[in-house]
């Protein structure tokens, strides 16, 4: 896997090294020309054979909503470094972007949100009809701390789900040693060794019409 600092740094007026402004709302990835890295996190008996299949096994229910999230910080947020109960098992699953560009393209914001519903009626049709749901959570630090922008969660679920797991999935890897390695150098101080082995997130030039990807939260 790609490791590497996303963005260079600016300088402040004081000489200190500060992360470039971030907008309120980006989709930040590892992405290749073809392919879109996204993160999930199982038990071990499910976990384990799809990664060495390099496919989801028949026991992952294709008609149950997924959620998959592009950030490896959050995914470490949700899953307590892969530590919480049938979470022990983090997965980098590499799929096809012109699949999870059709799911934003068909997705709809999991929350009411006026800029983009004026009509919360139609808002639910929409919702309960859409095969995607897009949610915005706070982005977190390597210390798992919230940062003041928001990256994606794509819920999939129906026909999103299904191809998700059988058409759209490239490539899956086990990344739980990434993440304990990334945990153990958080926990002994050294943030800049933990940074440096992060998967080299950069912005995702998402589709026309992904829902609130512009206003802020």
């Amino acid at each position: 896997m790609s490791t590497g600092p996303s963005a260079p740094l600016a300088t402040t007026a004081a000489g200190v090294s500060a992360a470039p402004a971030e907008p309120p709302r980006r989709i930040r990835a590892l992405h290749t020309e073809r392919t879109v890295t996204v993160y999930q996190a199982y038990a071990p008996a499910l976990g384990v054979p799809a990664a060495r299949d390099g496919r989801f096994p028949a026991a992952w229910k294709r008609e149950r909503m997924t959620w998959i999230k592009p950030s490896f910080l959050w995914m470490m947020y949700r899953c307590g470094w892969g530590t919480k109960a049938d979470q022990e098992t983090v997965l980098a699953i590499e799929i096809d972007r012109a699949g999870f560009d059709w799911a934003l393209s068909n997705a709809c914001l999991s929350h009411h949100d006026s800029a983009e519903h004026p009509d919360r009626a139609a808002w639910k049709r929409r919702l309960k009809g859409s095969p995607a749901r897009v949610q915005w959570d706070p982005e977190r630090d390597l210390r798992l701390q919230q940062l003041p922008y928001r990256s994606l969660q794509l819920g999939l679920a129906g026909e999103a789900s299904r191809r998700y797991a059988d058409e759209w999935t490239v490539a899956i890897t086990d990344v739980t040693p990434l993440a304990h390695e990334v945990h153990a150098l958080v926990r002994s101080g050294d943030l800049a060794a933990a940074a440096a082995l992060l998967p080299a997130e950069r912005p995702y030039p998402a589709p026309e019409g992904t829902p609130a990807l512009s206003p802020a939260s």
